[in-house]
């Protein structure tokens, strides 16, 4: 049976792996693993050890207090409160975004400044 810390955790790891355009074979090269592990990490499915979320946060660039963001004692839930990257298709416009050279992304970003501030 999945805990429900391990499957906040594991969404972190998916969520960050996104937000950065890596692969689950490109994490997993740069933690050492097969990429087989890391979607069982993802899942929840296998609890991630301290030495390998060390390993994790290094590789994704953040310290490993972001995997545990948004946890509340107690908490059963698998949704994070407030977690617009639960929403698959955010997901896929962040990796879009962030797949683009720079100087298109400003421009993307403006445009949706400027459509927000309308709206």
């Amino acid at each position: 049976m999945k805990h429900s810390v391990d499957v906040h955790v594991g969404k972190r790891i998916r969520h960050r792996r996104w937000m950065i355009g890596m692969t689950q074979q490109q994490l997993a090269e740069k933690v050492g693993i097969k990429f087989q592990q890391i979607q069982k990490y993802e899942t929840g499915m296998n609890r991630v050890s301290a030495s390998r979320l060390w390993d994790i946060a290094r590789a994704v660039d953040v310290p490993v207090s972001f995997f545990f963001e948004g946890l509340h004692e107690g908490s059963t839930t698998e949704e994070v409160e407030g977690d617009i990257l639960a929403d698959k298709e955010a997901l896929q416009l962040v990796r879009a975004y962030y797949a683009m050279p720079v100087a298109q992304r400003r421009q993307i970003f403006e445009l949706a400044r400027v459509l927000s501030d309308a709206a």
